[in-house]
């Protein structure tokens, strides 16, 4: 599983119901009709992410895909058809955004995480003994690993999302966010 990541932020002249409201709309819309290898979406709020808005109020869009071959599809579907006047109007909100992909290295994708964490490859570290390090811990956790895939993000290299908090062991350092489910709605 891949997931395409979505940074974004709203204009200082538009309020964040209404910002929320335009990015239901178009996941609600992207989900009524999804495209070739579409998994799920899911949309957060958080603050402090020095890669999203200078670290203020931003929102953090996770699009999952089964292949890397279902991107173009999505990429097309976002703005054609039904999806493409909730696109137009939330995408007119925004005052900027920055994206990545990242590939499920571990555990299983939350369909809401209210947490992640993420953080670099301890020095040293092989990718093997990061991985046994990290399996007791995203096995409790129900947790899902996320590493950033062929580069392409402005984060470090690894997330743990999950719906309760976690403790990462030593010698992990992360960088710890809360988030605030915008889609999907409670209860679906």
């Amino acid at each position: 599983m891949l997931a395409y990541v979505f940074w974004h932020w709203r204009r200082g002249d538009v309020v964040a119901s209404d910002y929320e409201h335009a990015q239901r709309r178009f996941h609600a819309a992207l989900r009524a009709a999804p495209s070739s290898g579409f998994a799920r979406s899911h949309s957060v709020a958080l603050r402090g992410a020095p890669w999203a808005a200078a670290g203020g109020e931003a929102y953090e869009d996770w699009y999952l895909v089964d292949v890397s071959a279902a991107l173009d599809p999505l990429n097309s579907a976002a703005i054609t058809a039904s999806r493409a006047a909730p696109h137009d109007a939330a995408a007119a909100l925004a005052a900027g955004g920055a994206a990545g992909l990242y590939a499920l290295r571990a555990g299983r994708a939350p369909d809401t995480p209210r947490h992640a964490q993420w953080f670099g490859k301890p020095s040293g570290m092989s990718y093997a003994a990061l991985d046994a390090a990290l399996a007791d811990v995203l096995e409790r956790g129900k947790a899902a690993l996320w590493m950033r895939y062929m580069v392409l993000g402005p984060t470090p290299e690894f997330c743990v999302q999950s719906v309760a908090p976690l403790k990462l062991p030593t010698p992990f350092t992360a960088t710890a966010f809360e988030l605030r489910t915008v889609w999907p709605p409670t209860g679906t």
